[in-house]
């Protein structure tokens, strides 16, 4: 398995000059986070809007996602989601402040948790957890929120950009969050559940070709990573899903837990990757605009399908 590889964070690699756009736009967000949530949220619709508008490549692949996942929808309900989903899209930009930045009292200001009893229950009893998290845009400064009550762990990608990696691992860290690089061994996580670390894991992205299955998404088969049910076996943990989504006009956010998964897993690869699919399905239909429809969820694709979005 890679290890992560090095990088130079020496203040003078930090500062060159190929850097300073991305310091500009850091110390813009940090400004941001001290404005008003509601103010943000008005910014932010402004700003995702003009995403729509320049970003051709971005607004494709959402419509097309959702042609294939809402082919009930008529084509012009179908272009209002896609609108509502970049001006949502466009405040996740923004906000991602608040999460790296923004004090304890905040956080707990700013949330609203619906469905805590599934979770409280399960630590209650000393159960392991596994959060299941879809792509819904609060999950930044969700987990946050919730490593301010007890530690918790995640997968992560670090971002190319140095300066970026740098602030983001900080201020994800800042609350207690262990952060586990994606291409580590599952021994590491393993452990960290199996210490009662809560799990806070997102595996809803195309998983490409290696340790992946195809399962159906809205009826598509979608390349899907097939860990989540490994890690319960392993770690004998109950698998609760965890709903991270902004609430309407800049009011805050919510998070929303669900009843855990009940006769999970079981032992069928495909089958428990098909069954996680399934109920991060049933909370999009629920929450459309929250999900990132901008990600290419079925770009991997099965031996002689073609290009799934054309481009």
């Amino acid at each position: 398995m890679a290890r992560p590889r090095p990088i130079d964070t020496s203040l003078a690699a930090l500062v060159h000059p190929r850097y300073w756009l991305s310091w500009a736009w850091l110390v813009l967000m940090r400004l941001l986070s001290h404005l008003p949530l509601r103010a943000i949220w008005l910014l932010g619709a402004v700003v995702g809007m003009v995403l729509y508008v320049l970003h051709s490549g971005r607004r494709h692949v959402a419509r097309r996602n959702l042609e294939r996942c809402f082919p009930q929808l008529r084509p012009a309900q179908r272009e209002q989601l896609v609108r509502r989903h970049f001006r949502a899209l466009g405040q996740t930009l923004l906000d991602n402040g608040i999460a790296w930045w923004s004090s304890k009292r905040r956080l707990k200001r700013l949330f609203r948790i619906r469905g805590r009893e599934h979770y409280d229950h399960a630590l209650a009893r000393g159960q392991n957890i596994i959060l299941l998290v879809p792509h819904f845009l609060g999950l930044e400064a969700a987990v946050n929120r919730l490593a301010l009550e007890r530690p918790m762990v995640t997968v992560f990608r670090h971002p190319d950009n140095v300066p970026l990696r740098v602030v983001v691992e900080r201020g994800r860290k800042r609350f207690g969050l262990k952060l586990i690089e994606h291409n580590q061994p599952l021994t590491a996580l393993v452990r960290a559940v199996k210490s009662g670390t809560p799990l806070y894991y997102l595996p809803d992205q195309d998983a490409g070709r290696r340790n992946a299955v195809f399962a159906p998404f809205f009826g598509t088969p979608a390349s899907t990573f097939a860990a989540l049910g490994r890690l319960a076996k392993m770690t004998d943990a109950v698998v609760i899903p965890c709903l991270a989504r902004q609430r309407v006009y800049g009011a805050g956010y919510e998070i929303v837990f669900q009843p855990p998964l009940k006769n999970f897993p079981t032992g069928d690869v495909v089958a428990d990757a098909t069954r996680m699919n399934a109920e991060i399905e049933k909370y999009v239909r629920k929450w459309p605009a929250q999900y990132f429809w901008v990600h290419k969820r079925f770009k991997t694709r099965p031996e002689g399908e073609g290009n799934f979005y054309g481009k």
